[in-house]
């Protein structure tokens, strides 16, 4: 007997489908089922998932492309697609329906229903009296391509059910198949079916009634219970209307818009004329030979693949970028190729890198290239709305992104499903320590009181562990546009984003590989923002233009190295972060390829591959640098024998292991994926029978293995790399020559990077940058460049000033006398929104006319100068005895604005007597290793980096700089309140120093945060 499965919900009907779509389909192939079809509620979000498991299982079971669609609670309709042009109607139906709500809902119109006229159609009969309105209306616009579904779920109303579907069967003269409704892939899902339906109608289980699944039946059954089940002929139609579908979702293709292309030229002929008149601009000393022969080889590739279009479209773009003044930078490997460097993608200039431009545009993969291309955060807008603009909402989307349970939202989720109450749940979130390794989860939250022996302890653990990476909805891209030729709804349903003005596919940009369809990265990027804001600042200032190229063509600066080489990188891009800080004194990178090295070094992927070390001492010549064969030197000559970027380990396995391309393409896949499912497992004794037949020892091929495991989910690309450094050296060259404009660029564009606006600040007045106050006289939104006394400074700007409106501080600029204010009234005078001016007096931002802020507040209750008899009349201020005191300035100034400019936390503990003793920062320099310490600081930043092994690393912040303190998982775990809740801790450990590396291990945290109590501090936690 044989069946097709023609109704199935995947998790991605979400809140309802209770499996993934890769569990179905094995399941399905399994039970040896004919044919499967992934019929999601008007969404084909999970039907992807689907194919590409058929694809890498290698299964021989057909997939169905469908979706079911429900109309006003009366009509539910499975639509399958027998072809191409059927498909592409259904994605149109969805695309109508979805466009027409908001995010997450669609409506049908009867209109949808009528237009369909490819797609089959299998009607699900509701038992209601609408079932006679609604089998004629069938039979009138879809007679020949019309069935009834007849579902079998054994619940109370089974029988008569069959019997109603048998009658409207005959009565409209339309066949029967049997069909599942499948929402799960085996029958212990069901509990997780009922948690999901309780989410959905936001009630407990236990409340949810007649809304929950009676029995385990909407699972996929053997096709032994099926044939108990359903008629032979019925389960035969089944098989039979599978064999009209002919669609395969691989042969889904689309093109880029022609319209970039001028009249007269093709897209390989306007392409070679772009790169050609780029080449003369680029190399204008003359094209060297070698140049010229890789453009070429490059071109031809580009033609061979059929490629040009996507080049010249992201060409199309960035010229818009320039045009509007719009700093970008394009990366990725075939971003970094000659021809992108000619066509202004990228200022990378490929002669300082090498570069495998064929593992992105490769014939025997037919992999699309990889271009990413990184735009001023605050102005990314600008383009998405210039692609809309262009292409118009029917040919361009944004990308979507899946929204997967993870912890907390599980936790949270499940545990109010099973009825837990929320502050319990609150309180399992906020003391469970993701962090230690040495104990999961689940033992945590018995320890904090969840009862594991009773019923409900049991089954919150196991379906929130079920739950997680569940989609939860899809949202949208950070920046990846599909863009067509045609109508993109005919290739994908596109739906409204929660954002105005956007709309995305029902892909995400792994389904989008996965099918081996192109689609542009539009991306943001906050260095880009402060880097031309810092130009701006500098040509208004000093009248001096740059830009990114004109830096980087004066070649190595020696003193910007030095600063580098002391880890003086506070605001620096990508080097700014306390393992690379930790890792510049040791790595001392002294040219741009030795920061191309450092960003990539300080990842995941080469530090769990054990790849630094040998990198450091054969770097430093404490260990020979040897190559155990000359393809092996060909591929790591560059990094001195270690393996350090992603394109490297790819290579090796093809030159040492001989694996081919398709299978150096599936190996690079594995490892993007292989934390999740494992796979790069399978590739293991492929590599070491590979090498060991091309005369490499065993121990060498152990080790290769392992760094690829490394470098699963982390590598990082040489070409990602080397864009990155290009904009690491740009800014700290900036923050060298420049720091005035540097600091201000650097603040107007938060929040980004690693540090607060206070520790920003901070590092700005440690290289002697005076820092001026917020003043309601002086002030802008922005912070601002000044020149006082001789000297270059920073004045901060009322945007500091916590829930200051920005119309309110434009408002009191553009108001603003000659002179400048001398009193409250003023301020009134001028429709200042009497909220806006308290943020001000609390930021003391008043203190030009009153003498603190707490003088501002009694200022402010005095109302007279409302009352137009007293308007215009000014008065001394009132002076009051009982002035603040400066830990009550102190809380003040944190509360209004984040920071401080005259006293630190640690300051006015140690002055009050109250820290005993205890090494500042700046003395930890003249103290031995493994000396005994006890350092003090607020808690500023958290990392606990999966290749940390359960360690986690705290910044502490004295008023001298920042402390870097290693917390091992056994001292966290029983000192665990102040490691998870303190703002300001007294550490006692050891000091550690290798080099001008220091570290304090901790070995007693004391959480003294009630020393001063009400500091409103944040710490910036990376896990």
């Amino acid at each position: 007997m044989r069946y097709a499965e023609l109704f199935c919900q995947s998790n991605f009907s979400f809140l309802e489908g209770a499996s993934h779509a890769e569990e179905l389909i094995l399941q399905a192939d399994f039970l040896r089922y004919h044919a499967i079809a992934i019929t999601d509620e008007c969404s084909m979000a999970g039907v992807v998932r689907a194919w590409a498991a058929i694809k890498q299982h290698q299964l021989d079971i057909k997939l169905l492309v469908g979706s079911v669609l429900r109309y006003n609670d009366e009509l539910d309709l499975v639509l399958l697609c027998p072809t191409r042009e059927a498909y592409a109607e259904l994605c149109r139906v969805i695309t109508n329906a979805r466009r027409r709500s908001e995010k997450g809902e669609y409506q049908l119109s009867e209109w949808d229903l009528m237009s369909v006229r490819l797609c089959l159609v299998i009607w699900l009969p509701k038992q209601q009296a609408c079932d006679q309105h609604w089998g004629a209306w069938l039979k009138r616009h879809h007679a020949s391509r019309l069935w009834i579904g007849l579902q079998r779920h054994l619940g109370p109303d089974d029988f008569h059910y069959q019997q109603h579907c048998e009658q409207l069967a005959a009565q409209f003269e339309l066949p029967i198949t049997a069909c599942g409704g499948v929402l799960m892939h085996n029958a212990e899902r069901l509990p997780l079916q009922h948690v999901l339906t309780a989410i959905r109608h936001g009630v407990t289980v236990e409340q949810a009634g007649k809304r929950l699944l009676v029995n385990s039946e909407r699972t996929l059954r053997s096709r032994e219970k099926l044939s108990k089940l359903f008629r032979a002929e019925w389960l035969a139609e089944s098989v039979r209307i599978a064999d009209l579908c002919q669609f395969e979702l691989g042969t889904l293709s689309y093109e880029y818009p022609s319209e970039l292309i001028p009249k007269g030229d093709t897209p390989m002929s306007y392409l070679h004329r772009l790169v050609k008149a780029g080449a003369d601009k680029r190399f204008p000393e003359g094209i060297p030979c070698g140049i010229q022969a890789t453009i070429d080889k490059e071109l031809y590739l580009i033609e061979e693949m059929n490629y040009p279009y996507f080049f010249l479209t992201i060409h199309d773009i960035v010229m818009f970028a320039q045009s509007r003044g719009i700093l970008y930078q394009g990366r990725g490997s075939a971003a970094n190729s000659i021809v992108c460097y000619c066509l202004e993608i990228t200022s990378v200039d490929p002669r300082q890198i090498s570069v495998l431009f064929e593992r992105f545009i490769s014939k025997e993969r037919n992999e699309p290239p990889d271009i990413d291309v990184d735009f001023e955060h605050e102005r990314r807008e600008e383009v998405i709305q210039y692609l809309y603009e262009k292409y118009g909402r029917e040919r361009a989307a944004l990308a979507a992104t899946v929204i997967s349970y993870r912890f907390k939202s599980a936790i949270r989720d499940v545990g109010k499903a099973l009825g837990i109450a929320e502050s319990q749940l609150d309180y399992f979130i906020k003391n469970v320590n993701r962090r230690d390794r040495s104990q999961n989860w689940q033992g945590q939250i018995v320890s904090l009181g969840l009862q594991p022996e009773s019923l409900r302890g049991q089954q919150f653990i196991q379906l929130v562990d079920e739950l997680m990476g569940f989609p939860r909805h899809l949202s949208q891209h950070v920046g990846g546009f599909v863009i067509a030729s045609g109508p993109l709804y005919e290739l994908v349903p596109v739906e409204n984003a929660a954002m105005d003005g956007r709309t995305v596919i029902q892909w995400d940009k792994d389904d989008l590989e996965n099918l081996g369809l192109l689609k542009v990265d539009v991306l943001a990027l906050g260095i880009l923002t402060a880097i031309r804001k810092c130009f701006t600042l500098i040509e208004r200032w000093h009248g001096r233009k740059l830009t990114i190229a004109d830096i980087t063509r004066m070649q190595d600066d020696p003193k910007v190295y030095d600063m580098i080489c002391r880890a003086d990188t506070v605001g620096v891009f990508q080097i700014e972060s306390r393992a690379q800080m930790s890792m510049l004194p040791r790595l001392r990178p002294r040219c741009y390829y030795d920061l191309v090295i450092q960003i990539a070094i300080v990842r995941p992927g080469p530090i769990q591959g054990d790849m630094v070390h040998p990198f450091l001492k054969r770097r430093n010549g404490d260990e020979p640098i040897s190559y155990p064969s000359k393809e092996v030197e060909e591929v790591l000559s560059r990094t001195m024998g270690v393996p350090i970027f992603q394109e490297q380990v790819i290579k090796l396995a093809m030159v040492a292991a001989g694996f081919s391309g398709g299978e150096a393409d599936q190996l690079r896949r594995a490892m993007a994926s292989w934390k999740k499912n494992g796979q790069l497992m399978q590739f293991r004794q492929k590599l070491l029978d590979g090498m060991a037949a091309r005369g490499y020892q065993r121990e060498f091929a152990e080790r290769i293995f392992e760094q690829i495991c490394g470098f699963g989910e982390y590598g990082f690309p040489e070409s990602h790399s080397a864009a990155f450094a290009v904009l690491a050296y740009t800014s700290a060259w900036l923050k060298h020559y420049y720091p005035h404009a540097f600091y201000t660029a650097l603040m107007n564009s938060h929040p980004m990077g690693f540090y607060s606006l206070s520790q920003l600040v901070q590092d700005a007045q440690r290289h002697h940058l005076p820092i001026y106050p917020v003043c309601v006289n002086h002030s802008d939104w922005d912070h601002s460049v000044v020149y006082e006394q001789g000297r270059y400074g920073v004045r901060l700007g009322m945007r500091l000033i916590k829930g200051m409106s920005q119309h309110s501080a434009e408002q009191v600029v553009a108001h603003r006398p000659p002179e400048g204010y001398r009193h409250v009234g003023m301020l009134r005078q001028h429709q200042i929104a009497a909220r806006d001016i308290e943020r001000l007096a609390s930021a003391d931002a008043l203190k030009v006319f009153n003498h603190d802020r707490f003088q501002a507040r009694w200022a402010l209750m005095d109302n007279l100068d409302a009352l137009p008899l007293f308007q215009g009349i000014e008065e001394a201020a009132p002076q009051y005895a009982n002035a603040p005191d400066h830990v009550t300035s102190l809380r003040e100034d944190y509360a209004a604005t984040g920071l401080s400019l005259t006293h630190h936390p640690i300051t006015l503990l140690a002055n009050g007597g109250q820290l005993g003793r205890f090494t500042r920062q700046r003395d930890l320099v003249h103290l031995a290793h493994r000396s005994l310490v006890t350092v003090v600081g607020v808690v500023t930043g958290k990392q606990s980096p999966g290749t940390a092994a359960g360690v986690t690393f705290f910044t502490l912040e004295d008023d001298t700089g920042n402390i870097n303190v290693v917390v091992w998982s056994g001292t966290a775990k029983a000192q665990q309140k102040a490691y998870l809740t303190a703002k300001i801790l007294r550490i006692k450990g050891i000091l550690e120093r290798e080099g001008d590396v220091i570290h304090v291990i901790a070995g007693h945290l004391e959480d003294i945060t009630p020393m001063l109590a009400g500091l409103q501090t944040r710490s910036r936690d990376f896990h």
